[in-house]
């Protein structure tokens, strides 16, 4: 029996989600790219479940598209019929990470490339090992990104910097990510797993229904320009702050003042 090509171990409300072709370096076939989207759909349709850890097995977080099997069909890069771009907006990995409401946390174990760099750069926080590295090859193939990266890319290091990345196909260490402000942190290979597991839980430490709502308002007002990106958090804010009552929040005063001596301390 084969093994499945992405794993999922849930604990209290993280899942950790694995993408499991190491001996492909998980390059995206079809059947993983379809495992991808329908295993986050079922996430979110999962109550239990607030915040989502995306890594990969073996040597490499994702080589991007599996050119052997675009290289094999003819029908596979196009955008009918099956294609690589085929189902965006529907069932495409990166549109169904982008529905998940709670935040999900890339551990860049190892390569991000091409396919593997749109898949991390669909996560809202990206920590490294000190072994990850990435590169957006998609002029050396031969094809154009369909899953955001050539405007989400620029958003996030400047466009000069994007275009170097991406008009070169050079590759981009776990440092020179973190100097250019591409991933959050870099830390130790085996420290990379309890660290982004540690932020899981941070973030789940947050009020309930505060998690879902910050994210969105946050991906919301980054899609518009910033003169409309302020009335949107002002019709966020009003909408959901007069339920709040007076008394709630004093009693949370208490609980943030000792959390912010413990991490001074």
């Amino acid at each position: 029996m084969s093994e499945p090509v992405i794993l999922v171990e849930k604990s209290g409300g993280i899942a950790t989600v694995t993408l499991n072709r190491p001996g492909a370096m998980n390059a995206l076939s079809r059947d993983l790219r379809r495992a991808i989207a329908e295993t986050f759909e079922a996430l979110e349709a999962d109550e239990n479940i607030r915040v989502a850890i995306l890594t990969g097995a073996g040597k490499a977080f994702c080589a991007g598209l599996d050119l052997k099997e675009l290289g094999g069909d003819a029908s596979a890069v196009g955008g009918n019929s099956g294609g690589v771009n085929s189902t965006i907006g529907d069932k495409d990995p990166v549109t169904s990470i982008g529905r998940f409401s709670g935040p999900v946390i890339g551990a860049i174990n190892g390569v991000a490339i091409t396919g593997g760099f749109e898949l991390a750069i669909a996560c809202d926080v990206l920590i490294c090992s000190e072994n990850a590295r990435f590169a957006d090859t998609h002029a050396r193939v031969g094809i154009l990104p369909g899953w955001g990266l050539s405007q989400k890319l620029s958003r996030a290091i400047g466009i000069y910097r994007a275009k170097e990345l991406s008009l070169t196909g050079n590759f981009l260490s776990a440092q020179q990510a973190n100097d250019w402000g591409l991933v959050n942190r870099v830390v130790p290979a085996e420290e990379l797993l309890p660290t982004a597991a540690k932020l899981a839980e941070d973030m789940l430490s947050v009020v309930p229904q505060c998690l879902p709502a910050y994210k969105k308002l946050i991906d919301d007002g980054f899609a518009q320009d910033f003169g409309t990106a302020l009335k949107t958090e002002r019709q966020f804010s009003n909408a959901a702050n007069k339920s709040v009552a007076p008394e709630e929040i004093a009693a949370r005063r208490e609980g943030i003042q000792n959390r912010g001596k413990q991490q001074t301390s």
